[in-house]
């Protein structure tokens, strides 16, 4: 069984990926494949939040 801090750096490099995903969409005016990744980036970030993770320096995005 993971720790909880195994859990909160798998889920913060899961958001992290996303972000850049969603910055290189948006660059590319890809507004499906943003909207998808906007899904999972709301997801993970309601993870982070109820783990208690300060998301103040690693949320890049801030939707």
């Amino acid at each position: 069984m993971p720790t909880n801090g195994e859990i909160v750096k798998d889920v913060v490099e899961q958001f992290q990926k996303v972000q850049a995903h969603m910055k290189n969409a948006k660059e590319e005016n890809a507004s499906k494949t943003y909207e998808g990744l906007k899904k999972d980036y709301k997801s993970l970030k309601a993870i982070l939040n109820s783990l208690g993770v300060n998301l103040t320096d690693i949320d890049e995005i801030k939707e």
